[in-house]
């Protein structure tokens, strides 16, 4: 999942600056080459080693190309997660594959390349790491989820602002406010940059399964407005678009 991911990132970066033309898909959100390209290198990497295993990845399901059972363990896979962020120069943007069993994300890596910036779990736990522009990787450690401080750093989403996150962010105690594109708002939590995220529009599950298993792995979690654990595989509900996630929020450890 990792070379997968960094191989991903490589080809996303040779496009990224300059002029960078896109389209429109259906739902009006934007697409672009690299996320095309990235996304079939990746699932040449990942369909030799989960052989059998169905993969969810973004741009296949915007062309109908979805697969017809699930069965108790997927993949989940945003090629460039934060595409308008790389439209529009900025650079978080990342890479997300997460493996998903009996509805969690069991295992999961996001790869920021612009950044240099490598967030994946091993074991029980969740690491970070540097990647060189050449690809060398150096300083892996292992990243925790801080105890929440009497006053909280908040990340919000930097393309999508929701109008209701300021109420919910109003019954708590507040710091500072930063906005932040893609799962990188999972992982500044996983690592103790942050402390709460909440996100009350429409995601889909590739946007947030591979940041919520390295938060999950480095002690904090992803839940829905009700408190229970956000769910993945989530398909054929009425009213909703298969794979779309409810309203929730992603926070650090409580002790």
């Amino acid at each position: 999942m990792i070379d997968a991911a960094l191989l991903a990132g490589r080809r996303i970066m040779r496009g990224f600056g300059g002029a960078r033309t896109h389209d429109a898909k259906a739902d009006g959100s934007p697409v672009t080459e690299c996320d095309r390209e990235a996304e079939e290198l990746i699932a040449d990497r990942l369909r030799p080693v989960f052989a059998g295993l169905p993969i969810v990845a973004e741009e296949a399901v915007s062309t109908g190309h979805v697969p017809p059972e699930l069965g108790r363990r997927f993949l989940l896979v945003d090629p460039l997660d934060g595409t308008r962020e790389f439209v529009a120069g900025l650079p978080d943007f990342t890479v997300n594959i997460a493996v998903v069993e009996e509805g969690a994300p069991v295992a999961g890596v996001v790869f920021a390349p612009a950044f240099g910036e490598l967030f994946f779990t091993a074991g029980r736990g969740a690491f970070k790491e540097i990647v060189e522009a050449e690809g060398a990787r150096r300083d892996a450690h292992p990243i925790a989820a801080r105890i929440a401080p009497e006053r909280l750093i908040a990340v919000v989403s930097r393309s999508h602002y929701d109008s209701d996150a300021d109420a919910f962010l109003g019954t708590h105690a507040i710091d500072a406010v930063v906005p932040v594109g893609s799962s990188l708002k999972f992982c500044r939590i996983a690592e103790g940059a942050a402390d709460l995220y909440p996100k009350l529009g429409r995601t889909m599950e590739w946007d947030t399964a591979a940041g919520h298993a390295v938060l999950q792995a480095a002690g904090g979690a992803v839940l829905r407005r009700d408190g229970s654990p956000l769910a993945y595989g989530k398909r054929g509900l009425a009213g909703e678009a298969d794979f779309a996630n409810p309203h929730f929020y992603a926070r650090g450890r409580e002790s």
